[in-house]
């Protein structure tokens, strides 16, 4: 039996062309290159998954930089001054066989007080030959002094809908047909990471057989509560129902239901009738990635009085930040229903 490539690496874009929602990034980078105004020290920042690393080594390698003077190192695990000072002295050694050395230091924020005094030395005065790419979940950890020696660049997290793109055409590639509302749902799981999207993505063709089902047997396989639980929770709250609403969790809780997933989709279907309550004109926007079903009855919510609003998604946003620290992870969302429905 074989072990199987996870799917974010198999489909890692191979060139700035195939690097999705960084523009802004890429359009920069490629100037540079095609000016040969390369910067010494370069910044990456964005949340876990958005292609920091994947940016990194596209950038070394349209420089010309081979596999053997390119040097990755995860701060995590090498955060100390005796790493750095290791890292200070190899800088200045020539590269093998490019123009530059590269190297790569992934989580930068993770390095201790000591060895961020000795990178800044490094990065003061580096070697003509060097070229430094940070990257970080955390910029506002880095010293300004750090930040001030770099060129930085902000990642975008992907949108739901390029998420839902994603996966639909990686889908495809891997000979599987996606629905939209299974695509959206994966799209939700992902929380704004290419990574974690091809992850659950590969999860669901793994549990899929031969092909991949409907969007509540997607439901299923990555822990998200079926159409109709939610449907039923929604009408609950838009109807003040506080019974039905605890017994909609109640049940998403007995099925197995990721809380924290469930409080993400909740929190995508009140939004929803709060805009199109308040922005008509972007109804196909707001509804495009909603079944049908969903999509009529969120219509009927915001055509009438439906409390809810933007009072009730702030309750909800508040329960949805303590779920995840809660040692009962429901109980947050039943707090916040019996507040909304008094």
């Amino acid at each position: 039996m074989s072990v199987t490539t996870a799917l974010y690496r198999k489909y890692r874009p191979q060139t700035f062309a195939e690097v999705k929602d960084q523009d802004h990034i890429v359009t920069v980078l490629e100037g540079a290159i095609r000016k040969g105004e390369i910067p010494h020290a370069i910044l990456f920042s964005g949340t876990r998954g958005t292609g920091k690393t994947t940016l990194a080594r596209l950038f070394a390698k349209a420089i010309g930089t081979s596999d053997i003077d390119l040097y990755e190192i995860d701060a995590a695990s090498n955060r100390g001054i005796d790493d750095v000072r290791e890292l200070k002295e190899a800088v200045h050694t020539l590269p093998y066989e490019s123009e530059h050395k590269v190297y790569i230091i992934d989580e930068v924020h993770m390095l201790t007080k000591e060895a961020f005094n000795a990178l800044l030395k490094t990065l003061e005065e580096p070697p003509q030959h060097v070229v430094f790419i940070l990257a970080t979940t955390e910029e506002e950890k880095l010293l300004d002094t750090i930040l001030s020696r770099c060129q930085v660049f902000r990642m975008h997290a992907p949108s739901r809908e390029v998420l839902a793109t994603t996966v639909t055409e990686v889908a495809k590639k891997e000979g599987f047909s996606l629905s939209p509302d299974a695509a959206d749902l994966i799209a939700i799981a992902a929380d704004g990471s290419f990574r974690d999207a091809l992850g659950v993505m590969q999860k669901v063709i793994m549990a899929s057989g031969d092909r991949i089902g409907s969007a509540d047997e997607v439901a299923a396989i990555i822990g998200a509560p079926r159409t109709e639980t939610m449907l039923q929770l929604v009408a609950a709250l838009h109807e003040k129902n506080r019974e039905a609403a605890l017994t909609a969790v109640m049940a998403a809780v007995t099925s197995g239901v990721d809380m924290k997933l469930f409080s993400r989709l909740l929190l995508e279907h009140i939004r929803a009738v709060m805009l199109l309550r308040n922005l008509p004109a972007k109804e196909r926007d707001i509804l495009g990635a909603f079944g049908t079903e969903t999509q009529n009855r969120l219509r009927e919510y915001a055509a009438g009085t439906s409390p809810l609003n933007s009072r009730v998604l702030l309750r909800f946003l508040q329960a949805a930040e303590l779920v995840a620290r809660s040692p009962i992870p429901q109980a947050p969302l039943e707090i916040a229903i019996i507040d909304v429905t008094e």
